[in-house]
């Protein structure tokens, strides 16, 4: 059989303008997804922001009243291509949780080599603490970080810095996207799913994000709050 010598020329010259259409297509729907998401993430943020000051309110009071500590916790977390940012919370343990933590290493629920540490009964919660832990109210400052940009409000959760030093370059992919408020596996179990099959979810996330996902997991995200399960 013998082929037209006029597509050997042409093919490789279709083959390569298609690629290049197809790059420009999927920048452009990258784009449009991001510009979307954050002009839905400043909408949302910062109405929430203002509708839940009371709240606020009502949750700092109970805070510093069971005993004088400071009502928000701060650490660093990584963000978006490792960049580290402050990221606050509601304090829900006692004021010295951090040095406390490698006393209790051994209480790890992921074991003591575990990247995360977990634990239902962790005896460093405060009784205010384990209601605002169980409701996630503890997490809604990081409305501030959506609204700043730090975060958005579908994402893989921002780990911290000493986790990140653990991570294995598979896991270093979920640092790719902006971290966000809520996540594929926080509304799947949330501390009961192992670090593995976090990553796994989180990468599954980020190869398949969309508009129409993120609203999915928004909406999810509710019911998971309100069953509490695997909220402590």
């Amino acid at each position: 059989m013998t082929l037209d010598p006029h597509l050997a020329v042409v093919s490789p010259r279709r083959a390569a303008l298609a690629l290049r259409v197809a790059r420009l297509a999927w920048r452009w729907h990258a784009c449009r997804y991001a510009c979307v998401k954050r002009v839905i993430d400043i909408a949302v943020a910062s109405s929430a922001l203002v509708m839940l000051g009371p709240l606020f309110a009502v949750v700092a009071i109970c805070v510093r009243l069971e005993d004088r500590g400071p009502v928000l916790f701060w650490q660093r977390r990584v963000g978006r291509h490792g960049r580290e940012f402050a990221f606050p919370k509601f304090r829900s343990m006692v004021v010295d949780a951090e040095r406390r933590r490698t006393e209790i290493g051994h209480l790890n629920q992921h074991g003591a080599a575990g990247v995360t540490f977990k634990r239902a009964d962790d005896p460093r919660i405060t009784r205010i603490g384990r209601f605002i832990r169980r409701t996630s109210i503890d997490e809604l400052p990081q409305l501030w970080c959506v609204l700043t940009g730090d975060m958005t409000l579908v994402g893989p959760r921002p780990p911290l810095p000493r986790e990140v030093a653990r991570y294995t370059p598979s896991d270093r992919g979920r640092l790719l996207v902006t971290p966000g408020l809520t996540c594929i596996w926080q509304v799947s179990g949330r501390a009961n799913i192992a670090f593995p099959e976090q990553v796994t979810m989180d990468l599954a996330y980020i190869r398949e994000r969309s508009l129409a996902l993120d609203l999915k997991l928004l909406c999810k995200t509710v019911p998971a709050v309100l069953r509490g399960h695997g909220a402590y």
